[in-house]
């Protein structure tokens, strides 16, 4: 499954808290405290005070965006948009035609063979949110199945191996109270204690 907008932050919602952050410096710079800061641009206190330590050592540039967090991705960008073309094309054009899942087993194995760049599983998982990708389950039955086969396998096999139950009269179900010895034949285990107690 594709995310509409590739998830994460975008740079429209960075520019949004980069704002907030500058409206912050310059409320710091006519003396207003981070408390009544974060009362006035409804954040946090501790944003607030964080900010106001970034204000006091490097000024309004050190509440400047940085762009987005996260480490360098080894792959270009170009790369990037052939890496979201292949996972387009499904995993049977690359040679997994089992299902149509993309595991991150299998997304770090087509990086390497596409692009020569190792990667783990745990980070192809968070190069396919990158972009935009998310595990998948198959929408339906493989192509190969063979209903015919199945009904027969039900009918006939599940019949021989399925174990008939027992008959609804012989056993007793309760937990409460155990049987009587009294009812038991003469040769039952307990059966002789019956006999001693008439």
């Amino acid at each position: 499954m594709r995310y509409a907008d590739g998830g994460g932050l975008t740079a429209a919602g960075r520019l949004r808290r980069e704002s907030v952050r500058l409206q912050a410096a310059e409320l710091f710079e006519h003396g207003i405290k981070p408390l009544e800061v974060a009362q006035r641009l409804r954040v946090s206190r501790k944003s607030a005070y964080q900010w106001h330590q970034l204000w006091r050592e490097g000024g309004v540039r050190a509440l400047a965006s940085r762009g987005p967090s996260g480490s360098r991705c080894r792959l270009s960008e170009r790369c990037l948009e052939k890496l979201a073309a292949y996972l387009e094309q499904g995993p049977a054009a690359h040679g997994w035609v089992e299902d149509q899942v993309w595991t991150a087993a299998r997304v770090a194995t087509l990086i390497g063979r596409k692009f020569h760049v190792s990667y783990s599983a745990s980070g192809a998982t968070r190069l396919m949110h990158r972009l935009g990708f998310s595990p998948q389950v198959p929408a339906r039955r493989v192509a190969e199945r063979d209903e015919q086969a199945v009904t027969v396998w039900k009918e006939a096999t599940w019949a021989e191996v399925k174990e008939p139950g027992r008959p609804a009269g012989a056993t007793s179900a309760s937990r409460t109270r155990q049987a009587s010895p009294a009812g038991r034949p003469g040769d039952a285990p307990g059966a002789d204690a019956a006999a001693h107690r008439r």
